[in-house]
């Protein structure tokens, strides 16, 4: 039950996260970038792993409660001037508890129903951002950096520290919660929520309480973009992102915290290499016109997502697991 068991694990593990907080010394701007992109998407889809993955409630709002998180911590910021180290924990709860809100009304759906009930809680409150006045509308809102005394975290290199930390507490806190009492009672609701009724479980506290630690990672995640974007915009937060982190849990592997980092950094590798062979697609090709490059990114995001549920519908985390065994009983592994 040990998260961290061995001491040659311990040793993989100190070692790894003191050379990503050495990374930015290198003057790696690129690398810095994507892993600060990286580590918030992280957050959210360990949100999202905890009501869908472990509770097997199919949420498609989560974009939605990032944006809720983000705008909630510029408004309080712009209007009442709250200190970052405030705001970040105050936005994961208004985003947890408008999430308990909306999935109150889904408690009795299941399957295709829940996720029709969360698309609409998506498009409901991303109208309600847009059309209030004190949301900036569609021009957004500008948020100040966050700053320890005298020093401003205004660029990347300084916000990836907070990022970074932000995200192994939170990967540590998910990881206890999976192996307590609470995440087994999530895990029975999500096989059989009948059964685990009849042996005791509070299945509509433990969904609730799944929609709330979901959208509290959401809104930590949304809370941490603002600030180092320095801008929040509606745009941001499109129902396509709310595919893109249901897919980064499809690719990385349901129910398992290592499959969240494997799903995020495969699909935004993957991003990546959109970017970089769309141009020379559209240059070498150009009788196929402009429109086949552009979509490139969605036509590769729909054959992963149709090649995962196909050859491996368990995602990557299950492959690590067997290749780790593997391992293990070498040289019996055969």
């Amino acid at each position: 039950m040990a998260i961290v068991r061995t001491p040659f694990h311990w040793c993989v593990l100190v070692t790894a996260i003191a050379f990503f907080y050495f990374l930015p010394v290198l003057g790696l701007y690129d690398v810095i970038v994507f892993l600060n992109y990286v580590n918030i998407l992280v957050i959210v889809a360990l949100g999202l792993q905890m009501v869908t993955g472990y509770c097997g409630q199919v949420s498609f709002g989560q974009a939605a409660f990032m944006a809720v998180g983000a705008y909630s911590c510029a408004i309080l910021k712009s209007y009442f001037g709250i200190n970052f180290w405030v705001l970040l924990p105050l936005s994961g709860i208004i985003a947890g508890i408008i999430g308990v809100i909306g999935g109150a009304a889904s408690l009795r759906m299941k399957g295709f129903y829940l996720a029709m009930a969360s698309i609409a809680i998506h498009f409901v409150i991303m109208w309600l951002i847009v059309h209030l006045n004190f949301t900036g509308g569609t021009t957004g809102l500008s948020v100040s950096p966050p700053q320890i005394g005298n020093i401003f975290l205004d660029t990347d290199e300084r916000m990836y520290y907070i990022i970074l930390s932000v995200m192994l507490i939170l990967t540590y806190s998910a990881r206890n919660v999976v192996r307590s009492k609470v995440g087994r009672a999530f895990v029975a609701v999500r096989d059989n929520d009948l059964a685990a009724e009849v042996m005791g479980i509070n299945v509509y506290y433990y969904k609730m309480l799944a929609f709330f630690v979901s959208c509290f990672y959401a809104g930590v995640g949304g809370c941490l973009w603002a600030h180092w974007i320095m801008v929040v915009h509606a745009e941001q937060f499109t129902f396509l992102n709310a595919l893109w982190l249901l897919g980064m849990l499809i690719v990385g592997g349901m129910g398992s915290i290592p499959g969240v980092f494997f799903g995020v950094i495969s699909i935004r590798l993957l991003e990546e290499f959109v970017l970089y062979i769309s141009p020379v697609l559209a240059s070498n090709f150009s009788w196929l016109g402009l429109a086949p490059a552009a979509s490139l990114g969605v036509m590769a995001f729909g054959l992963i997502m149709v090649l995962f549920l196909i050859v491996e519908p368990r995602g990557i985390a299950h492959r690590w697991e067997i290749m780790k065994a593997s391992f293990r009983l070498r040289p019996f592994s055969r």
